[in-house]
């Protein structure tokens, strides 16, 4: 009886999955909703984020406009973008919140790029930890004669072309978003 994959691929999926929405929040010198979606304010002493409190568009690739349900929260709104980690300061007129994404500098996209290297080798890592976890399980069910040496030896194969599947992903959107960053 062969190890079951299954389980150990939906691990490595939710790895990958975890690493691109962490990607997705990084600012790459356009307008994207994503940098501000984990940004939450007081609203009746309850945390709220804002994406649920605002209409949040791009209306150019520079600027994200939002424009809250209620008028009030508007100041909290603003506040909450400020003690953020968004890093750009946010343009009340009463009506709507304005951020203008500037223009980012060489020296800015190399620590970007840095930082995105670093989240990578951090999901590979992840990645990794689950083979591990799976190869540990084989050689149990081996010990507890569940699995023939050959069966334990072809699931460590399937495990490993898994794991050089998801490591490939990893570094193909790392290459992507680096490279969006560069050109930017």
């Amino acid at each position: 009886m062969k190890l079951d994959t299954k389980e150990y691929e939906s691990k490595m999926q939710k790895s990958l999955e975890v690493y691109k929405e962490a990607l997705s929040v990084i600012r790459a010198g356009r307008a994207n909703s994503a940098v501000i979606s984990k940004v939450t304010f007081e609203y009746y002493g309850a945390p709220t984020a804002i994406t649920s409190m605002a209409d949040v568009k791009v209306t150019d690739p520079k600027t994200l406009v939002i424009t809250p349900y209620d008028a009030s929260t508007l100041k909290a709104i603003e506040k909450a973008l400020l003690a953020s980690d968004v890093g750009i300061t946010p343009m009340n007129d009463g009506k709507v919140i304005r951020l203008v994404f500037p223009q980012l500098t060489e020296e800015r996209r190399k620590e970007i790029n840095k930082n995105i290297s670093k989240m990578s080798e951090e999901a590979k890592v992840a990645i990794r930890n689950i083979r591990r976890d799976a190869n540990d399980k084989s050689k149990a069910m081996k010990k507890n004669s569940e699995m023939t040496e050959d069966e334990q030896k072809q699931s460590d194969k399937d495990i490993q072309t898994l794991t050089d599947k998801y490591i490939k992903e990893v570094e193909a959107i790392t290459a992507a978003k680096e490279k969006e960053i560069m050109e930017i």
